[in-house]
C-alpha cells in the first residue's frame, strides 16, 4: 500500500456518504498525494442525435461539465473544506463525459530539486526550442513524458510498495 492508499480508501468512504446523490454515474476516482485530493467523477452524457459531428458532441460535453461546476460549486466548496480540516489536503475536482475531461482547482505545488549542469543543460534546451517557457515548466514535461511513456513501469513499482506496506502492517508491530 502507497503511504496514501490507506488514506485514499478513508476519504472515500467519508465521501461516499457525503456527496450528493446523483452527481457522477458510479463512485468518483481519487487520487491522493501530500498535498492534494483530487475527486473525479463521470457525468451523464448529452442526450444528442447519433449523427452529431464530434465537434458538437465535445462542446456538448463541455458545455455539461461547465454547467455541473457552476451548479456544484457552494457544495464542492463545502465538502472540500471538510476534506482539507479531517485529512489536511486541498481539494482538485475533475468530470469527464466520454472522451472529455475537464479538471478544475488543482493544485500546481512547487518541487524543489538539485540538478548537475548536464540535466540543467537539458531543461535549458527546451526552454531555448521553445517547449517550455521556464525551467520549471521544462521538468514538469519531462515528468508528464516520463509518466505517459512509463505508465506501466510506474503502476507496477506501486503494486510493488503496496506489497511491502500490506507485509508492514501485518508485522509484529501490527499484532
Amino acid at each position: 500500500m502507497t503511504p496514501f492508499t490507506r488514506e485514499t480508501e478513508q476519504v472515500g468512504a467519508w465521501l461516499a456518504g457525503a456527496l450528493p446523490d446523483g452527481w457522477f454515474t458510479s463512485a468518483p476516482s481519487l487520487t491522493v498525494d501530500r498535498e492534494e485530493v483530487l475527486v473525479e467523477g463521470t457525468l451523464p452524457d448529452v442526450d444528442l442525435p447519433a449523427d452529431v459531428a464530434d465537434e458538437a458532441r465535445r462542446t456538448a460535453r463541455e458545455a455539461r461539465i461547465g454547467r455541473w461546476r457552476e451548479e456544484t460549486r457552494g457544495e464542492r466548496m463545502r465538502v472540500a473544506d471538510e476534506i482539507e480540516r479531517r485529512w489536511g489536503r486541498k481539494v482538485a475536482w475533475a468530470a469527464s463525459i466520454g472522451d472529455v475531461r475537464v479538471a478544475f482547482t488543482s493544485l500546481s505545488v512547487p518541487v524543489m530539486t538539485r540538478l548537475r549542469q548536464a540535466d540543467r543543460l537539458v531543461l535549458d534546451t527546451l526552454v531555448e526550442a521553445g517547449v517550455a517557457r521556464s525551467r520549471s515548466e521544462a521538468l514538469a514535461w519531462c515528468v508528464r513524458l516520463v509518466g505517459r511513456h512509463e505508465s506501466a513501469w510506474i503502476a507496477q513499482l506501486r503494486e510493488a510498495m503496496e506489497a511491502v506496506e500490506r507485509v508492514r502492517a501485518e508485522g509484529p508491530a501490527a499484532r
